[in-house]
């Protein structure tokens, strides 16, 4: 595709756009009903127009448009081309090194993602009052249709939540581990902890008490009541997190401010300070039902405070706000002890390359199993007295 409109059986035509900004926001945010912040037009626009985007890091916006006869927007699929795997979170380095190796070229290749967000959601964007499991359908082979166009090797949705893409025989689906919280009804912290074995249960209330004998104190602002000069604070937390691990920050200070100014009530700042000064932060954003933990930051070590900050704060705002899900983040086997399961996450694939598609599904086939082995294991050191205990009632 090109940017022109192309029709599409049931009277849809496509188009893609080169920059978020060409769609109106209320339009698009119609199509996500606000419970996923990482896709809301706010979100994307500032990551396109604040310098978290480009060749430099290998995220290029090619949004696919599904408009009706009366050029209404009906569908979505926020895309980019990637030049690279950075910021994924789904790591496919291997397929890339087993194209070049055949002499072939991987990138380009098509992401529908909202980028460097490894946290679930909608990949397919559909209109409330539509028929959602035909357009969705529709959707997909547009998506498909528009690979092909572009003549990139692949085509890829991550962390998805769409039952259509999970069922459709045109993917791969890669089975991933994450970590997450899940609120049982939980009447506060204590209710939670009081499932959890007598030694896990010490091990955490010694975690918190570290944290208070540090003389710090932990508060919570939402984003629509932060002073410039903390988001100041926050930013640089952030890029030394990102130093110090040796990874690359792609957001910029402008975009945290950005989205602040336009979905500032959708995210959360835990602060860790003494005696007013700030030496630690936490950045969540917020759905509708869940909170996702994203950056962490800190200007000196102290036994616990990540816990207590990206962890421990999180539940109990989930539990205070009545909120069903926490997300803390990718990765991390030692959540698993302070509450968060091992759950399961989906991506689909689509290949241009017979050979190479057979090649990886037989990969993929291999490694569901062994995820699925990994998850049992690691579900065998749940905190909880009894694993019934981490999926009691709600009614309790």
């Amino acid at each position: 595709m090109t940017g022109q409109d192309e029709t599409h059986s049931e009277g849809l035509s496509s188009r893609i756009i080169r920059h978020i900004g060409e769609v109106e926001s209320d339009a698009w945010n119609a199509l996500t009903d606000g419970n996923y912040p990482f896709l809301r037009h706010e979100f994307l626009l500032a990551l396109e127009e604040f310098g978290c985007l480009g060749k430099h890091v290998g995220w290029l916006p090619y949004h696919l448009l599904i408009e009706d006869r009366e050029h209404r927007l009906v569908a979505a699929l926020p895309t980019y081309v990637k030049l690279n795997s950075f910021g994924e979170f789904v790591f496919d380095w291997a397929w890339a090194d087993a194209y070049a190796r055949a002499g072939m070229d991987y990138y380009p290749k098509l992401v529908v993602a909202s980028p460097f967000t490894p946290a679930t959601g909608p990949r397919l964007l559909i209109a409330p009052d539509r028929d959602s499991g035909r357009l969705a359908e529709a959707a997909v082979e547009i998506a498909i249709q528009a690979a092909r166009e572009a003549k990139v090797s692949s085509l890829h949705w991550l962390f998805l939540n769409d039952t259509i893409l999970l069922e459709s025989p045109k993917v791969l689906k890669r089975l991933g581990c994450q970590f997450h919280w899940e609120n049982r009804g939980y009447r506060d912290f204590e209710d939670f902890l009081a499932g959890f074995t007598a030694k896990r249960r010490k091990e955490v209330k010694r975690e918190r008490r570290q944290v208070r004998e540090a003389s710090i104190e932990l508060r919570r602002i939402r984003g629509d009541r932060v002073e410039p000069h903390i988001w100041r604070t926050v930013f640089q937390l952030y890029r030394s997190t990102f130093a110090r691990h040796g990874n690359y920050p792609a957001l910029t200070l402008e975009f945290f401010e950005g989205i602040a100014a336009t979905m500032g009530e959708q995210i959360l700042l835990v602060l860790a300070e003494r005696q007013g000064r700030t030496i630690g932060a936490a950045f969540f954003l917020l759905g509708s039902d869940a909170l996702y933990g994203r950056y962490w930051g800190c200007t000196e070590e102290v036994p616990a405070l990540h816990f207590e900050a990206c962890y421990y704060q999180g539940i109990e705002f989930c539990i205070e706000a009545g909120l069903h899900r926490f997300e803390p983040g990718a990765q991390g086997e030692h959540k698993v002890s302070r509450g968060f399961l091992p759950t399961e996450t989906w991506s689909a694939h689509w290949v241009a390359n017979k050979e190479f598609r057979d090649a990886i599904a037989n990969f993929l086939e291999r490694e569901t199993r062994s995820v699925r082995a990994y998850m049992s294991e690691l579900n065998a050191h749940s905190p909880f007295k009894n694993f019934d205990d981490a999926n009691r009632s709600e009614s309790l």
